[in-house]
């Protein structure tokens, strides 16, 4: 394994190597000071995709991990494509897990994603209703001040936003099926990722006010962060790791903004690795038949996740209890390819 890796892929947790991360190259530096901002733990939806990562085997083989670190060198975003089931998810948390940079900030897109929605929402209909509640409640004149007046209360960072909040260390942002978005995102997201900063033209807009040059507003993580001048800009650039089933093809200027990355479906030492991070030890030993059927069948072209094998193993070791023979058909039922056709 080379020297040069702050990700090894090693499956064990190591927050002390994203100090070895040597400065950005010049055109990828960004200047904002860093705010006062806990990133909060690794939380459910890591452990759920991981497992227990306390496993002796490697997870990622040399080639993906000399792009996921170039990527990291470049503060470049990762495009990772490959077939549904090849962990491309997985591996933002991977990421975020091994180098402990804290809980992952998830953007899933669907065909409605626009750009402002990865960014911020502004509640202005609640803004309004408050206001007028103010005013109609009894007493109101009394009130020390109005909530309506508070704007951060109405404003909420999103996972794109937040992951360029200026925090120390980088966040972990993984930008989901990016080919299931409308046409023009890909093309949107262009300037955000390049520059790393945006701004919030409501706040902007009374930034020259008396009290209202910094407000504090609540991110994708359920905290509060401050936002001075209407701008939120990044200190260290995020990891941002977008994933794409191949559905679609990129715009040029983006994928020139992008380390690609083709990742396949774990096979071997790695398919090894996924059974017993879920499974635990000897599981990999234990399920051998099962495995044996899926890699056997996959030889058809078809498409089969690994999904489908860990679905497998977990019936076979409780519904076929007692029942040793059921433990093949209970794999082939659940084994069934995606598609018809080899690929």
């Amino acid at each position: 394994m080379s020297d040069w890796f702050i990700y090894r892929g090693t499956g064990g947790p190591a927050p002390d190597r994203i100090r070895d991360l040597p400065e950005p190259p010049p055109w990828r530096r960004f200047d904002a000071p860093v705010v006062p901002y806990e990133v909060p733990p690794l939380d459910s939806s890591t452990s759920r995709r991981l497992g227990a990562r306390s496993v002796p085997l490697p997870v990622q083989d040399d080639g993906t991990l000399e792009l996921i670190n170039a990527a990291l060198y470049l503060r470049r975003p990762l495009l990772v494509t490959g077939p549904p089931g090849a962990g491309k998810s997985t591996l933002a948390h991977s990421i975020a897990y091994e180098l402990g940079l804290g809980r992952v900030l998830e953007w899933p897109i669907v065909s409605r994603s626009e750009l402002r929605d990865g960014l911020y929402t502004y509640d202005a209909i609640g803004r309004l209703q408050d206001a007028q509640l103010d005013r109609t409640v009894p007493g109101a004149d009394a009130a020390p001040a109005d909530r309506s007046g508070d704007i951060g209360r109405y404003l909420r960072l999103g996972p794109l936003g937040t992951a360029l909040v200026a925090a120390e260390r980088p966040r972990v942002l993984l930008i989901d099926e990016l080919d299931k978005s409308d046409i023009d995102l890909p093309n949107d997201l262009l300037n955000v990722l390049e520059e790393g900063r945006f701004a919030i033209p409501e706040l902007e807009r009374i930034s020259d006010r008396p009290g209202q040059e910094t407000v504090e507003v609540l991110t994708d993580d359920g905290r509060r962060v401050p936002v001075t001048h209407g701008q939120v800009r990044c200190h260290a650039f995020p990891f941002v790791v977008m994933t794409s089933n191949r559905e679609r093809e990129f715009p040029a200027p983006l994928l020139r903004r992008c380390v690609p990355l083709d990742l396949e479906a774990p096979r071997d030492q790695r398919l090894a690795a996924l059974v017993q991070a879920h499974f635990g030890a000897g599981a990999y030993e234990d399920n051998h038949d099962i495995v044996e059927q899926f890699t056997e069948a996959e030889a058809d072209g078809a498409l089969r996740p690994t999904d489908q094998l860990l679905n497998a193993i977990f019936l076979a070791q409780h519904a076929a209890r007692g029942a040793a023979g059921r433990r093949g058909e209970l794999a082939q039922l659940l084994m069934r390819p995606l598609d018809r056709g080899p690929r």
